[in-house]
């Protein structure tokens, strides 16, 4: 039995939509940013590309089915989708996991986050420009949302604790109503006979989540403090020398991972790595000298947090399977291969 179960965050923003083409440029995808990256200061590893995945085209079966693979292969044991709901039926990006969740390949456990928030330009450089607002209609609306995902709560491959299917929010505090559209869902999962839904909700800080099953926090790399002089360095250095907004240690972040308590329902999150200025240019964070044996001390650190709770509930979060424009990723890169791979197996196994 392995000693945890790694869920890994999965990004679909690998092929072609309307929405992109209208406002990045016809043709764009993550790729477009990863491909455009350069260093931006001293000893800056960048661009940052894959290897043996290639840039990899997301409507492809081909590409899913070797992803879901090489993770069954390293002890991932499910990918968590990256879903979008505006309200009022409006999607994007759904396009992969529909065709994951209607052929039934690859047979790979899944799960869903609903990233509820809005998209915005301001991280590709358009200023107060909203592209697309996070809506939260009420009752009708939460629950034709519910239904559109019946069937992939229903599936066989969608991971449980519990056996409840496990619902990963991105930001619960965002949501005008949270308890009251978990409610909802929760009756009308029992009423759907799959017994009620599994949430878990993100923090990003220290406060807490009353009416979740779990937590998790999504930025353990902004948990190394910075003094109020180094943050007056950082914005001189962004501001005239076009430095990023932040640039940490993987050290740092190690050990304050390490020294983090967890709440008795919170799960820890990971991270191989960090740099989203392929993104973000100046407005980016950089953690930097990250390396898989560093991540194999981050992971066997997590592993002991996890290791006295009943096996459902031994879960931890890897941020990410394939963010490259942010820097964190499982996939197999140019630089380290499949090293980041090979501490996950080497430890959960």
């Amino acid at each position: 039995m392995k000693k945890a179960r790694i869920i890994t965050f999965y990004l679909p923003q690998y092929f072609p939509i309307p929405e992109n083409d209208e406002w990045h440029g016809r043709g764009f995808t993550e790729w477009t940013n990863v491909t455009k990256a350069r260093p931006m200061f001293r000893g800056h590893y960048q661009p940052i590309l894959p290897s043996e995945l290639g840039f990899y085209d997301l409507r492809v079966p081909e590409t899913r089915q070797a992803q879901a693979e090489l993770a069954k292969e390293y002890g991932v044991e499910a990918f968590c989708y990256w879903h979008y709901w505006f309200g009022e039926g409006k999607r994007i990006l759904e396009r992969p996991f529909k065709e994951v969740l209607e052929s039934g390949e690859p047979d790979f456990p899944f799960c869903l986050a609903w990233a509820n928030a809005s998209w915005t330009g301001i991280w590709y450089g358009m200023e107060d420009s909203k592209l697309l607002e996070q809506k939260y209609l009420g009752k009708v609306d939460d629950t034709q949302h519910f239904y559109l995902l019946l069937d992939a709560f229903k599936d066989p491959r969608y991971l449980r604790v519990h056996n409840k299917p496990l619902f990963f929010i991105y930001d619960p505090l965002a949501h005008p109503y949270m308890n009251k559209f978990m409610e909802l869902w929760q009756r009308l999962a029992v009423k759907e006979g799959i017994g009620g839904i599994y949430f878990v909700g993100a923090t990003y800080g220290e406060g807490d989540l009353p009416g979740f099953d779990g937590t998790a926090r999504l930025d353990p790399f902004e948990l190394p403090r910075q003094s109020k002089f180094n943050k007056l360095i950082s914005l001189i250095k962004q501001r005239l020398f076009n430095y990023p907004r932040r640039i940490i240690e993987y050290d740092e972040v190690v050990e304050c991972l390490e020294k983090k308590q967890l709440r008795a329902n919170e799960f820890p999150v990971i991270t191989p790595n960090w740099d989203n200025t392929a993104r973000s240019g100046t407005r980016g964070s950089v953690i930097i000298n990250s390396s898989p044996e560093k991540f194999d001390l981050m992971l066997r650190n997590a592993l002991k947090k996890v290791e006295n709770r009943e096996p459902d509930e031994k879960i931890i979060f890897v941020e990410a399977w394939n963010e490259w424009a942010e820097g964190n990723y499982l996939e197999p890169d140019r630089k380290f291969g499949r090293g980041f791979l090979e501490a996950i197996r080497k430890n959960v196994f």
